[in-house]
């Protein structure tokens, strides 16, 4: 529970100290942004002492180090959000193919105690088709960032690589919607998908919002980890 608890605070700072930085132009906030998504990604084995965990938080910090004279921390913000994205997405998608679960049929059979295949039918369509929803908003949401990233100024990447984009978006209008906006695009699906699901499915195994959070959390780090594989 700790973990679960330290590593959403650093996720949650991430996007205020990268919009921050991105908006200021500020190389020291952004090394500090990096670091926080590194110990976001790392967090689990390096509080169980993992040899390789820390030596690659020391080789990521060396990194960060011998870029603190340059912009290019500002630089390397560009990129996350989108792969963020579209990692997430492919993670989604690919529960989809032949031979196995649906990402959010598991979750939905985890819930209510029961092998996938045994839910309802009309669960089961509802499940699968919002797999499929979450993967191309999340892939919709990774289009936008790198098209956004690709034209920003003054540190997009045509503006980087010395080709002024035609069609531009300030550096600040990209980190409001890469760094902010999309995590409330993704707020706003979650919870009118809930609302929506408790008028189609009106006998869920939970009681309201905070309990429905409560038991995805019980789920457990196992389940999670078994997700990824």
């Amino acid at each position: 529970m700790v973990i679960v608890l330290l590593r959403v605070v650093l996720a949650a700072a991430y996007p205020l100290l990268a919009h921050r930085a991105s908006v200021d132009a500020n190389n020291a906030l952004a090394m500090v942004a990096l670091l926080d998504l590194a110990l976001v990604v790392l967090l689990e084995p390096l509080l169980r002492v993992r040899a390789w965990a820390w030596l690659l938080l020391a080789l990521f910090c060396a990194g960060l180090w011998a870029m603190r004279g340059s912009d290019l921390p500002v630089v390397l913000l560009l990129g996350p959000p989108a792969l963020f994205a579209a990692l997430i997405s492919w993670f989604f998608a690919r529960s989809l193919r032949g031979g196995r679960v649906p990402v959010i049929t598991r979750i939905a059979a985890a819930m209510e105690g029961c092998p996938p295949d045994a839910l309802e039918p009309r669960l089961l369509r509802y499940t699968t088709r919002l797999t499929l929803a979450w993967a191309v908003l999340l892939a919709m949401l990774a289009l936008a960032d790198t098209a956004l990233a690709v034209i920003a100024v003054p540190d997009g990447v045509l503006a980087r690589l010395g080709y002024p984009p035609v069609i531009s978006v300030s550096q600040q209008a990209w980190s409001w919607f890469a760094n902010l906006l999309d995590y409330g695009i993704l707020a706003v699906f979650f919870i009118g998908e809930y609302l929506l699901r408790k008028r189609w499915f009106p006998d869920p195994p939970y009681r309201n919002f905070v309990d429905f959070l409560r038991r995805m959390g019980q789920l457990g780090p196992g389940f999670w980890r078994d997700m990824f594989r």
